[in-house]
């Protein structure tokens, strides 16, 4: 999770772990992800098999969107939930 300072912009980003298709990202090619971003100032959260996005898909349904590296979806004690409410 990052913020660019110049436009105010909360930049969520879920990598996932290693898999068979994916050898997931190192700590500084994460950093570097986030500055080509535009992040200024960024945060890692969590890695490994926990990470999972959910997100509003282009058919309206929620679910995961990204392939969480266990082949599953773990259980979690935290979570972080970003909402919109059009004004």
């Amino acid at each position: 999770m990052g913020i660019d300072h110049d436009t105010g912009e909360v930049l969520i980003l879920a990598i996932d772990g290693r898999q068979s298709f994916s050898r997931g990202y190192t700590m500084v090619e994460l950093a570097n992800m986030m500055i080509d971003l535009g992040a200024d100032d960024a945060l890692n959260l969590d890695g490994g098999g926990s990470t999972t996005m959910v997100a509003r898909k282009s058919n309206g349904s929620t679910g995961v969107v990204n392939s969480p590296s266990d082949g599953f979806e773990r259980s979690v004690a935290n979570a972080l939930e970003v909402t919109y409410t059009r004004p």
